[in-house]
């Protein structure tokens, strides 16, 4: 088997590693939002809120998956061998990376994961604040984890469907402004003080080395 032949094959296998790890991570997320929304909201923002009911949720969710697979062409890229190399190599990483971080969210969360969208966010009634796992590094790690997953799958799969929706995923931004707004206004001080130590997307990977080396000579 040549090399080009063998790159083929494995890169139709880390395809379909990638679909698996995307459908189950939609399957839980679907479950924790049905869940989710047989409790009573705290709060909701945006004009979107009627539709932060189940039915529309998952109707909302088949239509995206619809229109992705009406989407479903390669892009006109001719990539050589090396590209098609780093592209998988480096898809793979940045999916399962998305994925993982997502599922650490989502069960980090627990009882406070809430249904949200472009248009529209909540919290669950009795909120409290998280800060935990992933939300020590940053604020907003489950939107980030989509940013990444819906980037890694672009590399990997090269599709137009992969680029509308990595393009389109960068409107989370305006949602995890919307949730901001609502934590400022449910904690106050105590959400000002969390906000001012945690970024919103990018680690502060020195800063967090910095205070970890100064806690143990401390």
């Amino acid at each position: 088997m040549g090399l080009e032949n063998l790159l083929a094959v494995v890169e139709i296998w880390a395809g379909r590693l990638g679909a698996s790890l995307r459908l189950g991570t939609l399957a839980i997320a679907i479950w924790g939002m049905v869940r989710a929304t047989q409790r009573p909201p705290a709060c909701e923002a945006g004009p979107g809120t009627p539709y932060l009911r189940w039915p529309f949720l998952l109707a909302g969710t088949a239509i995206f998956l619809g229109a992705g697979a009406a989407l479903w062409r390669p892009l006109p890229l001719l990539l050589s061998l090396p590209w098609r190399l780093a592209a998988l190599i480096l898809g793979t990483f940045i999916l399962v990376l998305g994925v993982s971080l997502h599922l650490w969210g989502f069960f980090t969360l627990g009882g406070m994961f809430a249904p949200s969208t472009g248009f529209a966010v909540r919290l669950q009634s009795e909120p409290r604040r998280v800060t935990g796992g992933p939300f020590r590094i940053v604020r907003h790690p489950m939107s980030l984890a989509v940013i990444l997953s819906f980037a890694g799958e672009l590399l990997l799969y090269r599709t137009w469907t992969m680029h509308v929706f990595a393009v389109g995923m960068l409107g989370l931004v305006v949602r995890a402004r919307r949730e901001d707004g609502l934590l400022r206004a449910e904690f106050g001080e105590a959400w000002q003080t969390w906000a001012g130590q945690v970024p919103a997307w990018i680690p502060r990977v020195g800063r967090r080395s910095r205070s970890a080396g100064r806690t143990r000579r401390g």
